[in-house]
C-alpha cells in the first residue's frame, strides 16, 4: 500500500499527534507489533507511540520501509513478533501466506485483525477467521477496521480526552453595520454599473435623447462611483491608518486602488460649487467673456 502525498504531509507537519499522552514516554515498557508498513500501519504506528508504546514494524523487507514514523523499530516479521505480545495485521489477506511460518512465534499471542476485504462478501469466511486457521495457536481478534487511516493521523486525542470549549463572543455593532453597508454598497455599485454599460451600448444610446443620456452617463455616473468608493473605503478600513500593513512602507492595494476615484470626487465637489458652478453652466451655454466689456455672444 502507499501513501499519497496529502497523507504523507499531514503526518509529517502535525506536530500535534506525537505530543505523547504518557508521562513516562522517554521509559516505555509495553511493546507493540505492527505487521504492514502502509497507510494504516503507519497512521497506528503514530498512534501507539503517541500513546507511550515502543512500535516495532515486522515487514518483508525491513530495508526498504520508508515513511515510519520517528522512533519506531522495523525488523522481519519473526523478529518483530518474538518481541511483543499483541501483533496488529494491518496487510491484505492476499499477503497472509507468510504467517504459516509464525505459528510457533505468534503461539498464545494476540493478534489483532484490522483490515477489510474490497467487497462485501468477497469470500466465505472473514479475514479473523481466515486467519485463526493459519494460526490455530494465536488468539486472533478484530478491531479497528471501522477506523480509518486518516481518522489516526488527524485526531490529536482520543476522544475521551478531548474537551471542547465553547466561548460566546458579544455582539459588535461596529462589525455588523460595517458588514452590512460593505455588501449594500457593493451591490448598488454593481447594478448602476451594469446599467451605465448597457446605456453605452449604441442601440441604447441612439433611443434616447441627449437629457437622458446626459443624466444617466453624468448623474448616475457620480453616484456609482460614490457607491463603489465606499464599498472600497469599508472594505479596508482598518488597514488605511494601520502602518503594520505597510509592507516596503507601500501603501496596500486597497488604498490605492482608492486613489483615482477620490481626486475625482474631490475634483467633482469643487466644481460643483455654486461660484464654480453657474460660471461653468454658462460656458456650456455658449457665454463667452470679451476682454473690454463681456458681452454675451
Amino acid at each position: 500500500m502507499t501513501m499519497n502525498s496529502r497523507e504523507c504531509w499531514a503526518m509529517e507537519t502535525n506536530c500535534s499527534n506525537m505530543t505523547p499522552l504518557s508521562p513516562d514516554f522517554a521509559e516505555k515498557e509495553n511493546v507493540v507489533c505492527i505487521f504492514g508498513t502502509g497507510d494504516y500501519g503507519r497512521s497506528l504506528g503514530f498512534k501507539m507511540l503517541q500513546s507511550g508504546f515502543s512500535v516495532i514494524y515486522g515487514s518483508r523487507n525491513p530495508s526498504s520501509a520508508s515513511l515510519l514514523p520517528t522512533g519506531a523499530e522495523v525488523l522481519s516479521h519473526s523478529e518483530a513478533a518474538s518481541k511483543s505480545h499483541i501483533i496488529f495485521v494491518a496487510v491484505q489477506r492476499d499477503h497472509y501466506s507468510f504467517f504459516t511460518k509464525l505459528s510457533k512465534v505468534l503461539q498464545g499471542k494476540i493478534v489483532v485483525d484490522v483490515s477489510n476485504n474490497f467487497k462485501i462478501n468477497q469470500y466465505s469466511e472473514s479475514n479473523a477467521e481466515y486467519l485463526a486457521q493459519l494460526v490455530p495457536a494465536a488468539k486472533v481478534v478484530k478491531a479497528f477496521n471501522t477506523v480509518s487511516a486518516w481518522a489516526l493521523q488527524s485526531g490529536t486525542l482520543d476522544a475521551s480526552k478531548q474537551i471542547r470549549k465553547n466561548e460566546t463572543s458579544p455582539f459588535d455593532n461596529t462589525i455588523a453595520w460595517r458588514t452590512d453597508a460593505y455588501i449594500a454598497l457593493g451591490i448598488l455599485g454593481f447594478f448602476f454599473y451594469v446599467l451605465l454599460g448597457i446605456t453605452s451600448l449604441p442601440s441604447v444610446s441612439n433611443s434616447v435623447n441627449w437629457r437622458e443620456f446626459r443624466f444617466v452617463q453624468s448623474k448616475l455616473g457620480y453616484l456609482t462611483l460614490v457607491l463603489c468608493t465606499g464599498h472600497a473605503v469599508l472594505f479596508g478600513w482598518d488597514w488605511f491608518l494601520s502602518f503594520s500593513k505597510y509592507k516596503w512602507y507601500l501603501p496596500p492595494a486597497c488604498t490605492l486602488s482608492l486613489v483615482v476615484p477620490c481626486t475625482v470626487l474631490v475634483l467633482k465637489l469643487i466644481l460643483i460649487m455654486p461660484c464654480l458652478d453657474r460660471r461653468i453652466t454658462k460656458i456650456r451655454q455658449g457665454w463667452e467673456k470679451s476682454s473690454a466689456a463681456g458681452t454675451k455672444i
